[in-house]
């Protein structure tokens, strides 16, 4: 947690965060092999990337407020969002490649994940869903906007590594931290949906990823930017911080 935290705080990036999350889960979690039926047998086991994986670590990154703020009120993709989506992911490659290097360093066995664009573009499912990892190792509930929501909400950037050595698993919140599942009071998430691809009843994932391929067109300086984020930029942004 203190390397993670330090990594952070010492970024050298134009986009600020608030205090890292970090959670645990047994690579061997019943909800690993779930994850085959749900998202599809392509999905890897923690054991298909490490033989002998005993622990998933789960780190989530929450944006500034600021950057939350600017994406919430643009009428468009805020650019401050976009930085953030691109310089967190770099970030997350950063800390995941540190972790390697100290925990290899004391004979720990470790494999790392990129943040994104490890999905398939034809059903865009991914081969390991953070966010879905992050579920397992305990940071949040999945909200109506498909949003994991940790105690410090939904908008930053998760990332995940593998490890050999074994880690007390962090227990599952017991509590929705999507507002509509709690008590059905919010659906700002749908209303703030740009392109209706997300209602009640679910998400339309191709309509969804042709508008981040659209908002990729808005920021040709910065690279490959396919992002949105107007559905976490609700109350769910920031969670028990609010």
């Amino acid at each position: 947690m203190e390397l993670i935290n330090y990594q952070t705080e010492k970024a050298n990036t134009h986009t600020r965060y608030r205090k890292p999350l970090v959670g645990f889960a047994s690579a061997h979690d019943p909800l690993f092999d779930q994850m085959k039926e749900i998202i599809g047998p392509h999905h890897l086991h923690p054991t298909e990337l490490l033989t002998d994986a005993q622990t998933v670590i789960s780190f989530f990154l929450p944006f500034a407020k600021t950057i939350i703020t600017a994406n919430r009120e643009s009428p468009g993709i805020a650019r401050e969002w976009a930085v953030a989506y691109l310089e967190t992911n770099t970030l997350i490659a950063t800390i995941s490649a540190t972790l390697k290097r100290e925990l290899s360093a004391q004979g720990i066995n470790v494999v790392t994940q990129p943040a994104t664009h490890n999905f398939n573009e034809q059903d865009l499912t991914a081969r390991w869903s953070n966010k879905s990892v992050g579920f397992v190792a305990g940071l949040g509930t999945f909200g109506i906007n498909h949003m994991l929501i940790t105690p410090s909400g939904c908008g930053g950037r998760f990332g995940s590594t593998v490890i050999s050595a074994k880690i007390p698993p962090t227990p599952r919140p017991t509590q929705e931290n999507c507002l509509y599942l709690r008590n059905s009071k919010c659906q700002f998430c749908v209303t703030n949906c740009p392109t209706g691809a997300l209602t009640i009843k679910g998400l339309d994932k191709h309509r969804c990823y042709a508008q981040l391929l659209e908002v990729d067109k808005q920021f040709p300086d910065l690279g490959l930017c396919d992002v949105c984020g107007k559905c976490a930029v609700g109350p769910c942004a920031y969670c028990n911080e609010e």
